[in-house]
This record gives C-alpha cells, sequence and structure tokens, in this order.
C-alpha cells in the first residue's frame, strides 16, 4: 500500500520539467496531457516558489493539447499535431519541447513519432516522457535536461578551455536558483572562466547550444541529475565536478579550490580572488558581531529542505555561526541508491546532527517535538533552546508548536518575494546572514 504524503514538497514530473523549460531562454513547452494539468501546476510552479511568477509562455500560458474523453478512446495525437502547428505559426521560440502527463502516457500516444514529422519546421521540437510515475519534480528536472543537451544540442567542433556549464540547481524547486547561479557565475568569471548558467537573466539560446562546447560540468548535487552529467559526458566528452552548493566564506574557498583541480585555473590568480573575497566577507561580517554576541543570538537549530539545500545551509550555521545543528532533514521523495548518496555526502561533512529523510510535514513536526520538547517552566528540564528552525513556509507550523523562530528557505516559499535573491557564495552567505539575524529582531 502506498504512503500517503501529507503537505508535499514537490509535484509530478512534468510540473519540474515544465518549471524547467520556462527557465530556459526561448524554450517553449508544449504540454501533451489532459485539459487542466499545466494550469493546475501554475500555483506550485511560479507561486510557491517566492512568487516566481509565470513568464513568457509559462504558468497558464503553457500551450497545451487539452486531451479529453474522445482522445482517450481514438488517442490524442491527431490534436498534438494541430497544437504544434499551431505554436510554430504564433508563438517566438527558438525551440519547443513536448512535456506528456499521465494521460497521454497511459493511452500510448507516439510522441516522438508526431515529432519527427517537424524535423523540417522553422522551430525545431523535442519530445520528453513526463509522467507522473516516472518520477517527482526533481526527476522531471533531469528528464528535461537530458532531453535537451543530450537529445537536441550537437557536439561542438572544438572545446572552449575556459567554458563551463552549471548544473544541479533546479529552476524554482530550488527557489534561490537564479540569484545562487549569479553569485557562482560571478566568481568563475573573476577565475577567468566563461560560465553557461542557462537559467540567469543574461543567457540566450546560444548558451544551450554551446553548452557541448564546455571543458567541464559544475555539478551541484549529489543526489539529482547524475544519470544525465554521465550520459553529456558520454556523449561529449564533457567531465564534471559534483560538489555542495557553497554557502559562505568557508565553503566557498573549499569549492574554488576543488574546483581548481579539476580545470586551469592558475593559481596565483585563486589565490588573489579567495583573499580578496575573504577580506570583504569578513569586514562585513565582523559588522554583524556585536548584535550577535549582545543579544545571545546562538541556536539550537534543524534543518529541513531538499537534498540540493540541506547540507549546504546546515554547514553554514555550523561553521559559519557557530550554531548547534541538531537535525538535517531531508524532504526529497528518494530511491535507495539516491538515499545512499545523500548519506555518503553527509557523511563528508562531518556535521554532528541526526540525518532524517522524510517527506511527510506532519512527520516531521513529530519528530521535532519529540526530540525537542519544548520549555514550560519545568524546574528539572534541559530545554534545546532558543531553536532555530531553517526549512519551508510549510514547517512554520512545527516552529510554533515548538517555540522556534523560523526562516522559509526550502520550496515552498510562500511568505516572502524572491527576485534576484541568493544565498550561494561569498555574497549569498552575508544574504542568509541578514535574514537569518532579521528574524529575531524583527520585534523590536
Amino acid at each position: 500500500m502506498s504512503e500517503q504524503i501529507e503537505q508535499p514538497r514537490t509535484t509530478c514530473a512534468q510540473g519540474g520539467a515544465l518549471a524547467t523549460i520556462n527557465a530556459l531562454p526561448h524554450v517553449i513547452a508544449i504540454s501533451h496531457a489532459a485539459e487542466g494539468c499545466a494550469g493546475n501546476l501554475t500555483n506550485p510552479i511560479s507561486f510557491c516558489s517566492g512568487y516566481n511568477g509565470e513568464g513568457y509562455c509559462g504558468g497558464t500560458q503553457i500551450p497545451t493539447s487539452a486531451i479529453r474523453e474522445k482522445h482517450v478512446v481514438f488517442g490524442g495525437a491527431d490534436r498534438l499535431r494541430e497544437e504544434i502547428k499551431s505554436a510554430q505559426e504564433l508563438l517566438d521560440a527558438e525551440l519547443f519541447v513536448v512535456t506528456t502527463g499521465c494521460m497521454t502516457e497511459m493511452i500510448g500516444d507516439d510522441v516522438q513519432a508526431v515529432v519527427r514529422e517537424f524535423e523540417d519546421a522553422e522551430t525545431p521540437v523535442t519530445a520528453v516522457n513526463t509522467p507522473s510515475f516516472s518520477g517527482d519534480a526533481y526527476a522531471g528536472y533531469e528528464i528535461v535536461l537530458d532531453g535537451i543537451f543530450n537529445g537536441f544540442v550537437q557536439p561542438a567542433e572544438k572545446k572552449d578551455p575556459k567554458l563551463v556549464n552549471i548544473f544541479g540547481i533546479v529552476p524554482n524547486f530550488d527557489p534561490f536558483f537564479r540569484g545562487d547561479l549569479t553569485e557562482i557565475k560571478r566568481l568563475l568569471e573573476r577565475l577567468g572562466l566563461k560560465v553557461n548558467t542557462f537559467f540567469t537573466p543574461d543567457q540566450t539560446f546560444e548558451n544551450v547550444r554551446s553548452s557541448s562546447a564546455a571543458s567541464l560540468n559544475i555539478h551541484f548535487s549529489h543526489v539529482w541529475g547524475t544519470g544525465f552529467v554521465k550520459n553529456f559526458e558520454k556523449k561529449f566528452g564533457t567531465p564534471y565536478f559534483t560538489a555542495d552548493l557553497p554557502i559562505g566564506a568557508y565553503a566557498t574557498e573549499k569549492f574554488l579550490r576543488g574546483l581548481a583541480k579539476h580545470i586551469k585555473i592558475s593559481k596565483k590568480l585563486l589565490d588573489k580572488v579567495i583573499e580578496e573575497e575573504k577580506e570583504s566577507y569578513y569586514r562585513y561580517f565582523a559588522k554583524t558581531v556585536d548584535v550577535i554576541t549582545n543579544s545571545q543570538f546562538f541556536y539550537y537549530s534543524a534543518v529541513v529542505a531538499n537534498s540540493n539545500y540541506a547540507l549546504p545551509l546546515a554547514g553554514f550555521l555550523s561553521e559559519e555561526l557557530g550554531w548547534h545543528v541538531e537535525d538535517v532533514i531531508i524532504t526529497d521523495i528518494l530511491s535507495k541508491n539516491r538515499k545512499a548518496a545523500a548519506e555518503e555526502a553527509f557523511r563528508s561533512t562531518g556535521l554532528g546532527a541526526e540525518l532524517l529523510f522524510e517527506p511527510n510535514a506532519k512527520n516531521i513536526e513529530w519528530h521535532l517535538s519529540k526530540k525537542h520538547f519544548r520549555d514550560r517552566g519545568d524546574r528539572y528540564f534541559d530545554a534545546h533552546s532558543p531553536f532555530y528552525l531553517v526549512g519551508s513556509s510549510i514547517d512554520k507550523y512545527a516552529a510554533d508548536t515548538l517555540g522556534a523562530l523560523t526562516l522559509a528557505v526550502s520550496y515552498p516559499v510562500r511568505s516572502r518575494l524572491i527576485a534576484n535573491r541568493g544565498y550561494a557564495g561569498f555574497r549569498g552567505g552575508l544574504t542568509l546572514l541578514e535574514d537569518l539575524i532579521s528574524v529575531p529582531l524583527s520585534g523590536r
């Protein structure tokens, strides 16, 4: 019997696919699915990620075949063909990507055959299979990357020794994805590298086309997209470097020095950039020490986030702020192999926290309230307080139960507007520090 998940922090695979496609420049999704499928995904994609919005041909504007009961009986291929023709005539795109839903997969529509009919179309068309039974939103992200980069992009004539691609940061389901990518790009460009982020405002479709010329793929996930980067290496001969998303000075220096082992970077330049960035970082950081120490802003803490963000956040709280991280709760729905990869990454951090895999919001609240009893004035009571819960908007209820402070940083984020904010790198670490300490200060 399948387990019920209360307040899930993800969508079906098509949700992740649509979010990824919509974040790519001049790429438009065509949803071959039941009527309302793409529309119902608008809220979790566009508004539960810091109110990211729909964008051009995203959300409720996504072209869809909107199949109905008659198509279940007679097939929906003709309806898809009609929708692709209309999109070719009316929409401005460099690439159309057909995504599939549960119903069209179950009735067996040959989507790839329909797409092949448009090989000579003015705008190219490709297709990916994204029914809900193929996985959740993070799986949808990986499926789309594989379909576009390994299925559509052509091999480059020669490699660019300074060009790198960044993968592993999932649009919208990592709410700070644009800000994080922008900071990573800034740092890498300071080291003389050229960077394809694919999802930041400065990128064009040419960045997608040129991805096969990269000399290295930087992959910020131990769990999601590993199959994709391996396939990319097989097809284009591009090796990959897997790392945690760096947050703060300690993690960012470690990341940059690790990167230098995989791509040629001048050691003199590397040392210079790191020294300058650290000097700036700690000058700003030092200005906050008075309020942190005088107000005793030191906390027991728990991190509740997806596998991409949980370990970097916990590392920042422990290494940079000196907080006692009690729990790291990963909310992804993971297979045994993916869970093992996350466990190995956790062990490598050296954190003394308890690691828990739990996608169910009610179970997370139960675990935290059982382990961290709220101090109610008992005479003999070893309270884990003050307590700080770094999680999502869902976790504010658990924080209320614990009497804890909370900051929403992981999906879903409904209590904050996120434009270009990010927590990666040196600058992102300072931003996270501001946000964390602003919570206890906000009541003054």
